[in-house]
């Protein structure tokens, strides 16, 4: 069973949370994380530098690309993970996912200042690491 891991590129946290879940018996997508933490900045200052807009941008190749890679192994996950903090683009691939009909799944870093009802639309939420490890493999791996 394949785990889409959802995340900031800077996110220090996330090839840590990938690597244990392939320990627990997953397979992880978290190849999105490679190009580092400044991606998006380096691809938005190249756009800018060419004198795109961002609606160019994201229509452009590059643009273009990088979302195919993402949708296409978000496409065949059966599970999402969103691990915070997280931004836009997290949230986005959490709820397409779950639009989909795949298990979505929230991991906090902390209680949150401000509450959001929405994070209902996930199955689960986890604050603590541990618990969502046990959980999935409860679940996923030997249900």
């Amino acid at each position: 069973m394949m785990i889409y891991l959802i995340g900031s590129l800077r996110n220090s946290e996330i090839p840590k949370i990938g690597n244990k879940l392939r320990e627990v018996g997953f397979e992880v997508f978290d190849d999105w994380y490679a190009p580092g933490p400044q991606a998006d900045e380096y691809w938005q200052a190249y756009e800018n530098g060419k004198g795109s807009t961002y609606k160019e941008a994201l229509r452009g190749w590059a643009g273009r690309h990088i979302f195919e890679f993402d949708v296409a192994h978000l496409s065949r996950a059966a599970i999402a993970i969103l691990v915070l903090p997280a931004g836009k683009s997290g949230h986005l691939e959490l709820g397409w996912a779950a639009g989909q009909g795949k298990w979505t799944y929230v991991l906090f870093d902390k209680e949150p200042e401000r509450y959001d009802i929405m994070y209902q639309f996930a199955n689960e939420i986890f604050f603590n690491r541990e618990e969502m490890y046990k959980y999935l493999y409860e679940n996923h791996i030997r249900p």
